[in-house]
């Protein structure tokens, strides 16, 4: 079940990508809801999806503050 929740947070991610502030926001909603170790898994896929979106990067620090 807590992977079906880790896939669904990507498959948001990806939807809100075009906002900033809403791709943050769900972020937030995510790391709420998410075991340590997925959180950790859901940093390094964010490393390698804000690589093509600059815009998105700064979204790396909700994760530093877990």
């Amino acid at each position: 079940m807590a992977r079906a929740i880790f896939d669904y947070t990507k498959t948001i991610l990806k939807k809100v990508s075009f906002d900033v502030e809403l791709f943050i926001k769900e972020l937030e909603k995510a790391v709420k809801c998410l075991l340590p170790f997925e959180i950790e898994e859901l940093r390094i896929w964010l490393l390698e999806y804000t690589v093509n979106k600059p815009e998105l990067y700064t979204s790396l620090s909700v994760l530093k503050n877990e």
